[in-house]
C-alpha cells in the first residue's frame, strides 16, 4: 500500500488520547470525545488522522503498552470504517502498531525510526502499511538536554537517509521522512532545518512536517501554546514552499486554507508532480 502525495499538500489532524500532550493533553481522553473530533478534523479537510496514546513532549517518561493500548484502541475502533480518510497509528512499539493495524490503522507514524523498537519497521513491511519515519536526537526524556550538531540538516538527511533504506529492505513499500521539528533540536536548528528543507525533499521520500504550536514558535513570538495560530501558519507556509508533502497540525480547518493558498501560489518546481 501506498498513497499518491503528489500534486498537492496533505494534512495530517493530530489527535492526541493522553492526559500530558503539550497542546491539548485530556481534552480527548474519552473515546467518544475523540472520535468526534476526528469527524471534526475529517470535515475540516484532514487527508490523515493520526492517533497517538503516548506523549513525547520533552521530558515525557515512556508509558506501558497496555496503557497505550487502552488509550487507543477504543478510538481507533471507533473510527475505522466510520472515516473516509486513513487513520495512522503514532507509536514506537510494534505491539501498539499491530493492533492498532488490526483495529484498522493503515500508516505507522514512529518518532523513533524504528530505533527504539525494529520489530515494529518489520511489522509495518509484513503488514504493506506505509511508515513516516521521524529524525529525533535522544528520547523524549533527555532530547532537549543541550543537543548538538556540526550540521544539522546534514546529518538528520544521512540518519533519515540510512533509516529508509533498512525500511525499504525489511518491505516497507512508501517511506515517509520527517525531520523532527522539535525533538532534540535547538531554536536555531528548527530554523535551519525549515530553511533547509528543500535537501530533505530531494531524497526521493515524501516529507512531512510537524511545526504545529511548538515551542521554538512560542520562543520567536513570546506566546503561550493557545495563541500560536499565526506562528504555526506562517511556519506551515514555509514549509509548504520549501516542498514539504504533508504537514502535520492540530488546527485543520485552518491550516488546511493556508495549505490551499500556498499550492496555488508556490513555484512551478516546487509544484512538480512526482510519483511518491
Amino acid at each position: 500500500m501506498s498513497y499518491d502525495l503528489a500534486a498537492r499538500t496533505h494534512l495530517m489532524g493530530v489527535l492526541n488520547v493522553t492526559p500530558d500532550s503539550f497542546s491539548d493533553g485530556g481534552r480527548f481522553l474519552d473515546p467518544d470525545n475523540a472520535f468526534r473530533r476526528a469527524i471534526e478534523m475529517e470535515e475540516g479537510g484532514a487527508d490523515f488522522i493520526d492517533i497517538g496514546g503516548e506523549s513525547t513532549k520533552p521530558g515525557s517518561a515512556p508509558v506501558t503498552v497496555e496503557d497505550e493500548l487502552r488509550r487507543v484502541l477504543p478510538v481507533i475502533e471507533r473510527c475505522s470504517g466510520r472515516l473516509t480518510v486513513p487513520i495512522s497509528i503514532d507509536t514506537t512499539k510494534s505491539e501498539v502498531a499491530r493492533a492498532a493495524i488490526d483495529a484498522g490503522a493503515t500508516l505507522i507514524n514512529d518518532v523513533s525510526a524504528g530505533v527504539f523498537d525494529p520489530a515494529i519497521v518489520s511489522l509495518a513491511g509484513r503488514s504493506d502499511v506505509p511508515m513516516i519515519l521521524m529524525h529525533m536526537q535522544g528520547t523524549p526524556a533527555t532530547m532537549q538536554n543541550q543537543p548538538i550538531y556540526g550540521d544539522v540538516t546534514r546529518e538528520v538527511a544521512a540518519f533519515l537517509d540510512e533509516r529508509a533504506k533498512n525500511a525499504q529492505g525489511l518491505g516497507v513499500k512508501q517511506v515517509i521522512i520527517d525531520p523532527g521539528i522539535g525533538f532534540g533540536k535547538s531554536l536555531e536548528h528548527n530554523i535551519r532545518l525549515i530553511r533547509e528543507l528543500h535537501i530533505l525533499t530531494t531524497s526521493g521520500h515524501p516529507v512531512l512536517v510537524g511545526v504545529s504550536r511548538k515551542s521554538f514558535i512560542g520562543s520567536i513570538l513570546n506566546l503561550p501554546v493557545g495563541d500560536r495560530m499565526e506562528g504555526t501558519a506562517a511556519a506551515v507556509a514555509a514549509c509548504i514552499f520549501a516542498g514539504a508533502h504533508i504537514v502535520r497540525v492540530h488546527d485543520v480547518r485552518e491550516m488546511k486554507r493556508v495549505a490551499v493558498m500556498c499550492d496555488a501560489l508556490k513555484p512551478l518546481h516546487v509544484r512538480a508532480d512526482l510519483t511518491l
